[in-house]
């Protein structure tokens, strides 16, 4: 064991986390969805997230059991929307086809959707108490400043020196121990920003703070202007108060959601569909029923919408693909996921 482990694990008995929901009846099912639900997420916006998934889902069997809609209807509002989908598919593939019994390698592991090397190690390490390093966001900190490793953390070979690092600070026992440690000493001490540095158990040996050079590390990720894309969403309403709503193809941005039309579906059967290739067809809608633009930011670009307000009858409007179409009833909402612009402005209505 190095000092570096040692002194963690000492800190870790007396000032670490111990009570977080997903620290009780520890089982690889309830360290997956955790570890799946925190990554780029905080602690406190995934724990009550966290608890109303495991009451609906409290098993494996009754995940893989779900429908795609209740899954990411349990996840609206938590983002990165790929993750709620990884989720559903590898719990079929352990179910279906592993018996339900999670893999006890981190090969077996990282061969599933959605688990890459460091969420793998946790899972081996919390919920079985097997060694594996990790490198999560708050490893990655702890690590570049306390051997004051040069450069962006998501560069290969930035991130391979980290991996080195990391597994040979990783001890010979204590694996579960150690794993949650270096987690909360970057959740709670070894902070982004105002790091509480004098309550550190590292801070004799940081070569961070011994030099004053704390705030430096990690690395930033270089520069880039972020582009802005822009979007029409027409909130389709009829005489019941009912919005109408379309799923969105599987895959990229909010993959299966549901979501305003960005075209205008045909209104009649012998009507074609009124667009062009911005989305954002010129119809005579009165300029009172542009609803405010509202920004939204993804990880690699903004996106601006324009909602329009459309008001049809339900018996004239018909739908042509019901399948993937909806009529979204404001009063007694159906279990739908939805992306968090379409939440914010159908409760604005």
């Amino acid at each position: 064991m190095t000092e570096f482990s040692s002194n963690l694990l000492k800190w870790f008995k007396t000032s670490g986390r111990h009570d977080l929901p997903w620290q009780k009846n520890v089982n690889p099912y309830r360290v997956w969805v955790s570890e799946i639900m925190l990554q780029q997420t905080q602690v406190k916006t995934v724990v009550p997230y966290f608890e109303r998934f495991m009451e609906r889902f409290p098993t494996i069997d009754s995940l893989s059991l779900a429908s795609i809609d209740q899954v990411l209807h349990l996840w609206t509002g938590l983002g990165y929307y790929a993750r709620a989908r990884n989720l559903h598919k590898t719990s079929i593939i352990i179910a279906t086809e592993l018996d339900g019994q999670f893999p006890d390698t981190i090969d077996e592991l990282v061969s599933l959707p959605g688990i890459g090397r460091s969420t793998a190690g946790a899972i081996l390490a919390l919920s079985m108490n097997k060694r594996a390093p990790i490198l999560d966001g708050n490893v990655k900190r702890v690590l570049t400043r306390f051997f004051l490793v040069q450069g962006w953390p998501e560069q290969t070979k930035v991130k391979n020196q980290l991996w080195e690092i990391a597994d040979r600070n990783t001890p010979l026992r204590n694996f579960s121990q150690y794993t949650q440690a270096i987690m909360d000493l970057g959740a709670t001490v070894c902070k982004r920003s105002s790091p509480e540095c004098l309550c550190c158990p590292l801070k004799s040996e940081c070569k961070g703070y011994n030099s004053n050079q704390t705030q430096n590390y990690p690395g930033k990720k270089p520069k880039r202007i972020m582009p802005t894309k822009k979007v029409c969403m027409y909130i389709v309403k009829n005489e019941l108060g009912e919005i109408l709503l379309e799923q969105r193809p599987s895959e990229g941005i909010w993959g299966a959601l549901y979501s305003f039309p960005e075209k205008l579906p045909t209104s009649r059967d012998n009507e074609k569909p009124v667009s062009n290739k911005n989305h954002c067809p010129q119809l005579a809608i009165p300029s009172e029923n542009y609803l405010n633009t509202i920004r939204h930011t993804f990880s690699h670009f903004h996106l601006e919408i324009q909602p329009k307000l459309v008001k049809v009858s339900k018996n004239e409007f018909k739908l042509d693909d019901s399948k993937h179409r909806v009529w979204y009833s404001l009063k007694n909402p159906p279990t739908l996921g939805l992306a968090a612009p379409v939440k914010k402005l159908l409760a604005g209505l």
